[in-house]
């Protein structure tokens, strides 16, 4: 696993090369203002944003440390934040066609998407899993053969669910759905058997709904996602003044306040986690 991050980081020195330029930073200084973009009900990491107010959680939370360090960076007293309400489907189209300078969520970084956006040092490494009734026959990924498993569209996780049944010869029924909160009435109404998607993700939502009882988590991951925040093509000041502010809050410790805010109830960090924080506390 410790390779996955070292493969990474080289990736991320080497990204947006051949890439058109833009000038992101130039854009800030000058309307004064950052567009950070969050897809909400994805707790603990952005969730919110109705009527007005500002979603909250560990990737919004970090998006606001980057847009302190950018205000920092330019010299500006004042730096207006603006929030855009995103959706899994739209979220790298918006990034790709400058409606927001951050997209501040769950994404998983993939070589494919790469192709269509940039993206910043990895913030978290979450698995795919997958939400069952609390039942003893669903323990495995194996124990879902025959059965429905709702998972979101256009996502990594429905990417990687089709390969891990392909490859474990599973015959099981995939169900596309457009948003999470769909995916968890299709599961309380016993329409689908599995509700696939990032665990972390799936503890939030199990928490949103309330007693928890009626629900668990398979014993096992399909799918390894590591999360970092999409940004344009082709402007390396502009990632590099991203990364400056995540290498600085990894390399002093500053993440491990992020985490607990958000995360802490659900224990201490992974191993896998960890390495992936000591390993981007990249010297100044």
């Amino acid at each position: 696993m410790m390779r996955v991050f070292a493969w990474l980081l080289l990736l991320g020195w080497c990204a947006g090369a051949g890439a058109a330029q833009t000038d992101t930073l130039a854009k800030i200084r000058s309307s004064g203002e950052i567009r950070l973009g969050f897809v909400a009900n994805s707790a603990p990491f952005s969730s919110g944003g109705e009527d007005g107010g500002e979603p909250q959680g560990y990737s919004t939370d970090l998006c606001r440390r980057i847009a302190s360090g950018v205000r920092e960076r330019l010299g500006l007293k004042q730096l207006r934040t603006t929030w855009v309400a995103l959706t899994v489907q739209n979220r790298l189209a918006a990034v790709r066609d400058g409606k927001v300078d951050i997209e501040c969520s769950t994404t998983t970084w993939t070589l494919s998407r790469q192709r269509e956006v940039d993206f910043s040092l990895v913030v978290f490494v979450d698995g795919g899993s997958v939400l069952t009734r609390r039942d003893p026959q669903f323990a495995t990924l194996a124990d879902l053969k025959g059965k429905r498993i709702a998972v979101l569209t256009g996502t990594t996780t429905q990417m990687r669910l089709r390969e891990a049944l392909h490859k474990q010869r599973i015959d099981a029924e995939i169900v596309p759905i457009a948003a999470r909160d769909e995916g968890m009435k299709l599961l309380a109404g016993r329409e689908v058997d599995g509700f696939a998607s990032d665990r972390v993700v799936l503890i939030g939502l199990v928490q949103k709904a309330g007693p928890s009882a009626a629900y668990k988590l398979l014993d096992e991951d399909f799918s390894l996602e590591p999360y970092a925040f999409a940004i344009g093509r082709g402007d390396p000041e502009f990632r590099l003044a991203v990364n400056e502010v995540l290498a600085a809050v990894f390399r002093s410790g500053e993440i491990n306040a992020f985490y607990e805010r958000w995360l802490g109830h659900l224990g201490r960090p992974s191993l896998l986690l960890s390495a992936a924080f000591y390993l981007q506390g990249l010297a100044e």
